[in-house]
């Protein structure tokens, strides 16, 4: 799960299974459906990507 570190700058650590779900998804999103960079973005732009965080 991701992990808020917060410094001057919020820092976000993610394990290795939350990175696997953001490629995971972003594969659902894209494959077959995107043409070039910029319609990549208005897919993404159109389907947020959430993480579960960890609050310690």
């Amino acid at each position: 799960m991701a992990k808020i570190i917060e410094t001057q700058r919020r820092m976000i650590k993610l394990s290795v299974d939350d990175v696997l779900n953001i490629v995971r998804e972003y594969q659902r999103i894209t494959t077959n459906k995107s043409c070039c960079y910029e319609h990549t973005r208005e897919l993404l732009a159109k389907n947020p990507l959430f993480l579960p965080e960890d609050i310690d």
